[in-house]
This record gives C-alpha cells, sequence and structure tokens, in this order.
C-alpha cells in the first residue's frame, strides 16, 4: 500500500522521473535565485548594487540591438524557436520567452555568465543574428546583473516612463556637417537618463542627413530637409533640420516673385530657406493642357486651344479653371481615382453591388458633396446594396478591423494596420488604439445571404445591431468605442457608434481630416504630396512644407470642404503654373514644389486621349459603344492597354496604388497595338480626313501638333516635317498616320508637363 500510494504507475513514473527530477530542480534553483540573489561581480561599479528591472533596463537593450526586430525574433514566428514580441510592444510575452520558455534554456541560474542569452549575443556560441555586443559593453553587464539578481520585473513603486527629448535643439546644418545627438528619457520619479546608445535611429532623407547607431548625424551635399527619429521603449522623438544651398540667394529676389494667393506666399517662404529659386512660368498652353488633364482628366480640343490662345483677357487663367471645373467630365474623372480606393472585387461581392458603387461615387462628384458629408456617408452607411453604394464598402470588408484599416487610412491619413498586431513601429498607436476604433463598428449587422465568390450576386442589406463588441487580442478585454484623442464611451442600443466616429473624424479639433484631404488633392495636380506617401500623415513622415499643409487645410475647413473651391486656389497659384525646366538651384529639389513635376498620363486618361487624337473610339467589351475609359465602372474590363499604364490589379485589395513607373511593356505597346495602329489608319478618322483636304502641309502640321500636344509646332519642326511632305510620289495619308505614330510615341504625349 504505500509503495503504491507514491507510484501508483510505476511504468510510467520511471520514464519521467528524470524530467520531474530536473524540473523540480529548476524550480528549487529559480526560488533560490529570486530569495537569494548573489552578489555583483563588480564591487567597484557605483551601479553594481542596482537591481535591474526587465522593462525598464533589458527590454531597451532587446530593442537597441535589433533582437525583437522584423527580420530576426521579432518576426510572426520567431527565429529557430525563439520569439519575441515586434520592438517590445508585448513585455509579458517577452519575459515569457526569455526566463520560462523551453525550460528555461535561455538563462543559466546557478551560473549566469553561461547563459544563453549572453553567450549567443557575445558569439560564444553560434548565433544567427551575429555579435550583438560584447563582455566589455554595458548591455553585457545590465543583462548579467538583471540574471544575477533574479531577473527582476518592474512594479507599481518603480519610476514610468513619461517621454523622451533629443537635444540639442532643431537648427539647420551646413553640408558635411557632422554632430551627435543625444536623446534622454524623462521618468515619473523626476529622473532623466541617457539613452542614447539604447535608441534606434531613422532618418527619413539619408541623401540629406543620415543617422548612426550611436545617434551622430551626418549632413549630405544634397540641399533639403530631413527628419531623425529616434525609438526608444514604444516612445518616440523626432528631430528636423535644413540643409540649405551653400550659395545664398538676396532677399529681394523672392520679394520680387509673382503672387497670386496664400499657397505662393508659403512655398517662397520655405524655398528661401534653403536657397532655391523657383523655376520661370510655364507658357500660356503648357498652362492649359496642364489644367484640362488635372481637372477633368482629358487633353483640350483644337477649339478650345485656339480660343485660349484669342483670349487675352487679365482674368483669363482663372475664369478658364473655373469653366474647366464646370465640365461634366469632372465627375468621372474623381469618381475614377476614389473608385480605386473603394471599390472591390465584383467577383467577390457581386457585380450589381459594384456597379452601385460606381453609381454613387459619380453622383458624389457630380453634385460637388463637400468631402465630409462624403466621407460621413461612407462611414455610417445603411440600407441596401443596390440601392445605397456607399454600404458596399461594408459588404467587402465584413469585420470592424478591416474596415477600421480602410477609414483610418483614407479619411485620417494614418496606416493603423501595424497596430492590429503590435505597437505601431513609427507611432505612439498600439493594440488599444486600433481596436478602440474599431468598436465603433462592432454593431454593423448584415441581412442577407452574405459573400459566396465567384457569383455573390444576391442583396444584402447593412444595418446596426442592438449589440456587438470587439476585444482586446491579448487581454481579451471588452473595448468600449474610442476615438484617437477622446476617451472610451457606452453607446445605447438604439445608437450607431459609427455617427460619434464620423463627428470626431469630420470636427475642426481633429487636424488630421482636412489635412489628409487636401494632400491628396494636391499629389493630384502637383505630383507629389506636401506629405508622402499621401496617407501616411505622422511625425516620423512630416510634411516638406507643415505651414503649406496646415493653411490648406483651414482654408479647406473655411470653404465648407469643397473640392472644387480648393482646386481652384491650387490652379490660380503661381506656384501650380511654373515650368518643369529647372534652374541652376533648384535641380535636385523634389519636394518643395520649386518646379513642375513631370508625372505620366493616368491609364484611362491616355487611352481617352488617344481616342480624342485619332477621332475614333475604343471599343470596350460589355460597354456602349462611345464609352470613354474614364466611365468604366470595373477594372475587369478588359484592356490591354490599361492593364499595362498601371490599371489596379482586379484581385488586389484596395485601397491600391497605381503603379507610376515606366515599363518595356507600356513602350512595346503604343509601339505595336493593334488597337492604337487600328484607329491612326481607320478610315473617317483624323488621319484619312486631314489627307483627303486640299489643305497645305503646314497646316496639317499645325492641326497634328495642337491637337495631340496642344501647342504650335517649333520653326525646326515645321521646317522638317514639310520637307518630308515635299518629298516626290509621297503618300499623303501615309505620311499624316506616320507623323501621328510617332508624336504619340513622344514623351511629350505620354506625360503631362
Amino acid at each position: 500500500m504505500h509503495s503504491r500510494f507514491w507510484f501508483p504507475y510505476p511504468t510510467f513514473n520511471w520514464v519521467f522521473l528524470p524530467g520531474v527530477i530536473f524540473i523540480l530542480g529548476w524550480t528549487l534553483g529559480w526560488t533560490l535565485t529570486e530569495c537569494c540573489a548573489t552578489e555583483p561581480t563588480n564591487n567597484n561599479d557605483p551601479n553594481a548594487n542596482l537591481v535591474r528591472k526587465f522593462e525598464l533596463d533589458i527590454q531597451p537593450i532587446l530593442t537597441a540591438r535589433g533582437c525583437n526586430a522584423g527580420p530576426c525574433h521579432g518576426k510572426a514566428r520567431g527565429q529557430n524557436g525563439f520569439a519575441l514580441s515586434l520592438l517590445g510592444f508585448d513585455a509579458n510575452m517577452d519575459f515569457e520567452a526569455i526566463v520560462k520558455n523551453s525550460r528555461g534554456r535561455r538563462l543559466s541560474i546557478a551560473s549566469p555568465t553561461e547563459s544563453l542569452l549572453l553567450t549567443k549575443a557575445t558569439g560564444k556560441l553560434p548565433h544567427g543574428g551575429g555579435i550583438r555586443f560584447t563582455e566589455a559593453d554595458e548591455d553585457y553587464r545590465l543583462l548579467l546583473q538583471w540574471i544575477e539578481f533574479g531577473v527582476a520585473r518592474t512594479t507599481d513603486a518603480d519610476p514610468k516612463l513619461l517621454s523622451i527629448h533629443i537635444s540639442p535643439e532643431p537648427h539647420s546644418l551646413v553640408a558635411g556637417q557632422s554632430e551627435l545627438l543625444v536623446v534622454t528619457a524623462k521618468y515619473s520619479d523626476g529622473t532623466v537618463r541617457d539613452v542614447t546608445k539604447m535608441c534606434a535611429f531613422q532618418s527619413n532623407e539619408p541623401a540629406v542627413v543620415s543617422i548612426a547607431t550611436d545617434g551622430r548625424m551626418q549632413a549630405g551635399k544634397l540641399p533639403g530637409e530631413g527628419t531623425i527619429m529616434a525609438r526608444y521603449m514604444g516612445m518616440i522623438a523626432t528631430w528636423s533640420t535644413a540643409v540649405p544651398r551653400p550659395e545664398s540667394v538676396p532677399a529681394e529676389r523672392y520679394v520680387a516673385l509673382p503672387r497670386n494667393n496664400f499657397i505662393d506666399d508659403l512655398v517662397y517662404s520655405k524655398l528661401a530657406t534653403l536657397n532655391i529659386l523657383p523655376s520661370e512660368p510655364c507658357n500660356d498652353t503648357q498652362f492649359l493642357r496642364r489644367l484640362f488633364l488635372d481637372a477633368i482628366g482629358r487633353i483640350p480640343s483644337l477649339d478650345e486651344v485656339n480660343r485660349y490662345l484669342r483670349d487675352d483677357a487679365p482674368d483669363r487663367r482663372s475664369r478658364w479653371v473655373s469653366e474647366v471645373l464646370d465640365r461634366p467630365e469632372y465627375a468621372d474623372y474623381w469618381a475614377n481615382k476614389w473608385a480605386d480606393l473603394l471599390r472591390p472585387n465584383p467577383y467577390r461581392v457581386g457585380i450589381k453591388t459594384t456597379y452601385s458603387l460606381d453609381a454613387w461615387l459619380r453622383e458624389v462628384f457630380r453634385k460637388n458633396i463637400p468631402h465630409d458629408q462624403f466621407a460621413r456617408q461612407l462611414v455610417t452607411a445603411q440600407g441596401s446594396t443596390w440601392r445605397n453604394g456607399a454600404v458596399t464598402i461594408f459588404r467587402d470588408r465584413r469585420e470592424p478591423a478591416e474596415i477600421t484599416t480602410m477609414v483610418s487610412q483614407l479619411f485620417l491619413g494614418l496606416r493603423m494596420e501595424c497596430a492590429k498586431c503590435h505597437q505601431h513601429p513609427f507611432e505612439v498607436y498600439g493594440q488599444s488604439d486600433f481596436y478602440g476604433m474599431a468598436a465603433h463598428f462592432a454593431r454593423v449587422g448584415y441581412k442577407g445571404t452574405g459573400l459566396s465568390p465567384p457569383i455573390s450576386g444576391s442583396e444584402e442589406i447593412v444595418f446596426t445591431k442592438a449589440k456587438g463588441e470587439v476585444r482586446h487580442p491579448l487581454t481579451d478585454k471588452v473595448l468600449l468605442p474610442k476615438t484617437l484623442f477622446g476617451e472610451a464611451r457606452e453607446t445605447s442600443p438604439n445608437e450607431d457608434p459609427r455617427v460619434a466616429l464620423a463627428d470626431w473624424m469630420t470636427s475642426p479639433d481633429n487636424p488630421y481630416f482636412a489635412q489628409v484631404a487636401v494632400n491628396r488633392l494636391w499629389a493630384e495636380v502637383m505630383g507629389v504630396g506636401i506629405v508622402d506617401p499621401i496617407d501616411d500623415l505622422r511625425a516620423t513622415n512630416p510634411a516638406s512644407n507643415q505651414a503649406l499643409l496646415t493653411a490648406l487645410a483651414e482654408y479647406f475647413h473655411e470653404v465648407g470642404f469643397d473640392n472644387k473651391k480648393l482646386l481652384h486656389a491650387i490652379f490660380t497659384s503661381h506656384v501650380y503654373a511654373l515650368s518643369s525646366r529647372p534652374n541652376e538651384t533648384n535641380a535636385s529639389d523634389n519636394r518643395n514644389f520649386s518646379r513642375h513635376y513631370r508625372k505620366r498620363l493616368r491609364a484611362e486618361v491616355l487611352s481617352d486621349a488617344l481616342s480624342d487624337i485619332t477621332q475614333q473610339d475604343e471599343d470596350f467589351e460589355g460597354m456602349p459603344k462611345g464609352t470613354r475609359a474614364i466611365q468604366l465602372w470595373t477594372v475587369r474590363t478588359n484592356s490591354e492597354l490599361l492593364d499595362a499604364f498601371g490599371r489596379p490589379d482586379p484581385n488586389q485589395d484596395p485601397p491600391c496604388e497605381r503603379m507610376a513607373s515606366a515599363t518595356m511593356t507600356q513602350t512595346l505597346h503604343l509601339m505595336n497595338a493593334s488597337h492604337i495602329q487600328r484607329r491612326i489608319t481607320a478610315d473617317g478618322g483624323r488621319c484619312q480626313a486631314l489627307s483627303a483636304t486640299s489643305r497645305d502641309s503646314a497646316s496639317i502640321i499645325q492641326e497634328l501638333y495642337l491637337a495631340i500636344f496642344n501647342r504650335q509646332p517649333d520653326a525646326s519642326e515645321l521646317k522638317t516635317l514639310e520637307t518630308e511632305f515635299a518629298q516626290p510620289k509621297v503618300d499623303r495619308r501615309r505620311l499624316i498616320e506616320d507623323i501621328m505614330w510617332s508624336m504619340v510615341n513622344s514623351p511629350e504625349f505620354l506625360y503631362l508637363d
């Protein structure tokens, strides 16, 4: 009885007895270590008797040495069985992984110097991450002390990190200048600690100013601006500087510049700090072509160019801007842009549902609905997917986290998706912030058959449920709806939490909404955003001209979030009408709008321009004859040209970024595509009509240049082509077709100057 009491299953106990003995021994050693910490190894060190704490002293080392970075143990599954939370966002997980996981094999309590945590990092044992520090480094000493004193954690009585600060104060640098930055951390007990060596640094413009791991920055030779980010234990600090051109520009040069509105003042003010002068103005025909393509997505007609050139009134440009913005093409062009960001795959949500969203978008821009109302209608949409196109975004994104990611990026300019899983690496947002925002969508309900790809043809009703919750993925705690800068709040069963989100989102107290909206519009017409990428507003990705961004946002709010009024202000500024040709001061500037930045024509715009030039429409499968590319309601419509020139992949998850880069496929398509050649050579097309007239060669050449480039040919171009027409036995029609083909394949046609 006595033996059976101790060993009721003899075979089982004897097999596992060694493991039991190991666990008991490890636990006993662990307990003794916690109760009776060893003496420090260096009695001459004034800090040797300090008890090191995991959160205060150890996690910063892991972050600074890259141990918890994405390529190392911070990736989703860790590295070689050892996983840490990305950038140390979860202290509990990291402590468990180091101290307790794998039976505590990473620490040697009896002999701290033999701990894998130290022997791997110092290279005593093979380590895929290489040597991270040596035994002579302070990092090694801190880790060793932490193990010797019983691997302590912080308590409520320990000081809390409040903020970090970079010194010295921001100032300009000269080319080649080097300077050491110092990062100090402030704690709740009033203490301040130099944490420079524990920080992760990053520069947003390494060519302007670079930063080393020890905090030493180096100004480059290119003029411009750069921002240094320092990250320490979830806290971020930034340090911005300018590296102006060494040759100064007299102040009177800036005073003499033409100024049409506040935009010019703010751009010139910034250029003055960098010793950069703006380029000369573009000519009249360049301005007209630029205006038409930027405002309504089509090239001006022959008659419009001639009418503009005959108009010599002082207010000509302002009047033409107003006229062009009132054209019906405006709605199709800007709806097409927003469709990239919102339009789902019709095979996933249904063809009729996708068409409903497209029709709703076109109606929004046809009526020029203010941007705040547009955002509100989307975020709070309810009803049938066949009758209210705005509801489609909730049919496509059915989880609160999915819709939160889209709304925060499009209307707040915040890429919060990182915070779904961990602390945002370049911002202060964490999981509580993300899921607090997501809680606003927890009560979105559905009636209908739901999704059934690849058909999904049914109607669905979106409504607000009486109940619904979002839980924190780590703590499993139910989170109340909470805006980024507000307090969590309860909502009644009859209340739609999305309304409160829309109220906060469009409120004047929220600077992000107006700023991301004006930044998106500015980037569309100016070639690059004041903040770039356009939907990534954060302290570590600063605006190239914050004063300009703020002023545009304030103006947008003053005019009632009217997109056309904002565009009118931009189009009538002197800065918008600058030439793209650089001068000796601004050749390297690509962020401060000292010149116009060329951009390739949008795929649909290019297709429609070819139709206008050849006077032959493109035929799109399943669409009425005469349909323009800008009017297509789905990217599933077959078109090799649209695909080659960056139309979004229909299988890609929006928001989609179009491919703006030039490719060999694009060049070959313009040169050889049968549909382009067919329209150039078609009977009834422009080339055939010109060849059939009795007009002289100069008149024909002028029409081609005005129709395709929207300008008159210069003397050398005219002379060269007239010589071709004068050749004996010339095939007049074939020559005109060849000229048009050559012009269509030129950069002047393909790029908006």
